[in-house]
């Protein structure tokens, strides 16, 4: 109790010393619904339902993880956090309700009694599960993952994250590296069940005709990467005839990654074209600028340029949907969000960003990257019903 009387007082306080930060963030495209719900509750109301199931989850990935578990649950009285505002979009689909997670120093006040929350891979916040388990609900961890990258700054916090994990019931974890983590920082009843995503159904949502010529697609980039994939792509088009459609990871970024492509267009005589204006895909290079259209474009493809692992910084992105596609996937080595997912998807060049070019020229002789493994999700519903 005096520790989370501490913890609450310090969150008001840097909450305060935030408050100009956040007001100017909240008029950046990326977080003007985000931060005024986050962090001022507006629009933002309490859920209108009490005893219910409610998931908590991060961004956009976690979001579309979430679909087989609700399938099963159907019929039940759920409810959904998000943080991000495309995770918000995506959680908004599911028949539930479905809020922002607000700013911890809400919670106390703003979170209802619940039967079960369910919180994914590694969203632990303090005062969200303290809350909780106060007001009786059960707390399960669900493909809780804690990377290889950050390991290191949970254990130097370890007293920390024991508090935290106290009040969990069960955790879920996507392997046995996780697994033994989580034993190191005092967590009790633990389960490998691997990684959640691999029950997803793979979906296209629209139908567009496959290419003539080799298509490639450079997905869910991040900032430096869309430069090296040009710079590679202009080298490899001297072999060989193809096209190159780029799908930035954040819509945000659209007009800045259309103003590189024409760059790159106009120094190379290049024909370029907006997919929102031109779904022929007849040009040279094409920009996605549309969200929700990546899957529909690695069902055209011949080869995908996995973005988010040719930086340090952002831990790489789902490869099972390019697989699913039977994509040729070339990807950066700093994956460590997604390795555990790596390790299910066969065929799969990992690179350095300087030889992006080198892995375009030998996908020619190499299979197309394929998924064989399954989750059975039977033992997670089993166990969120009975606490139900």
């Amino acid at each position: 109790m005096p520790f989370t009387l501490f913890y609450y007082a310090l969150s008001v306080m840097l909450y305060i010393m935030a408050l100009p930060l956040l007001v100017y963030l909240s008029f950046k495209s990326k977080y003007k619904v985000s931060i005024p719900a986050r962090f001022f509750l507006f629009k933002n109301k309490r859920f209108v339902k009490d005893d219910g199931i409610w998931f908590h989850v991060c961004s956009l990935g976690e979001s579309r993880a979430l679909k087989p578990i609700l399938e099963l649950l159907n019929g039940d009285d759920i409810k959904i956090t998000t943080i991000t505002q495309t995770g918000q979009a995506e959680a908004k689909k599911y028949d539930a309700d479905v809020r922002y997670l607000p700013y911890e120093m809400f919670l106390p006040f703003w979170a209802k009694k619940q039967k079960v929350l369910i919180v994914l891979e590694a969203e632990f916040w303090f005062l969200l599960f303290s809350v909780m388990r106060s007001k009786g609900a059960k707390i399960i961890l669900l493909n809780a993952r804690i990377s290889e990258k950050s390991v290191k700054k949970y254990l130097q916090f370890s007293w920390f994250y024991k508090k935290i994990l106290k009040n969990v019931e069960i955790i879920y974890a996507q392997s046995e590296a996780d697994k033994n983590r989580f034993i190191a920082l005092g967590a009790r009843d633990i389960k490998v069940i691997g990684n959640i995503k691999l029950a997803s159904k793979i979906t296209k949502t629209q139908e567009y005709k496959k290419l003539d010529t080799e298509c490639i697609v450079a997905g869910s980039t991040h900032p430096t990467e869309e430069d090296l994939v040009l710079k590679a792509f202009i080298e490899y088009k001297k072999n060989k005839d193809s096209k190159l459609i780029i799908v930035p990871r954040h819509p945000e970024r659209f007009e800045e990654v259309y103003e590189l492509m024409k760059k790159y267009a106009l120094e190379y005589s290049l024909t370029l074209s907006r997919f929102s204006q031109n779904k022929d895909c007849d040009t040279e290079m094409i920009l996605v600028d549309m969200m929700g259209e990546l899957n529909n474009i690695y069902a055209i493809s011949d080869i995908a340029i996995l973005g988010g692992a040719f930086r340090d910084d952002v831990g790489g992105h789902n490869p099972l949907e390019p697989a699913f596609f039977g994509c040729k996937i070339i990807t950066g080595k700093h994956f460590f969000h997604q390795k555990e997912l790596f390790k299910y998807v066969h065929h799969v060049q990992y690179v350095e960003p300087y030889k992006i070019y080198e892995a375009l020229l030998e996908s020619s002789t190499l299979p197309p990257s394929m998924v064989e493994e399954k989750i059975d999700l039977e033992p997670v519903i089993k166990k969120i019903l009975e606490y139900k």
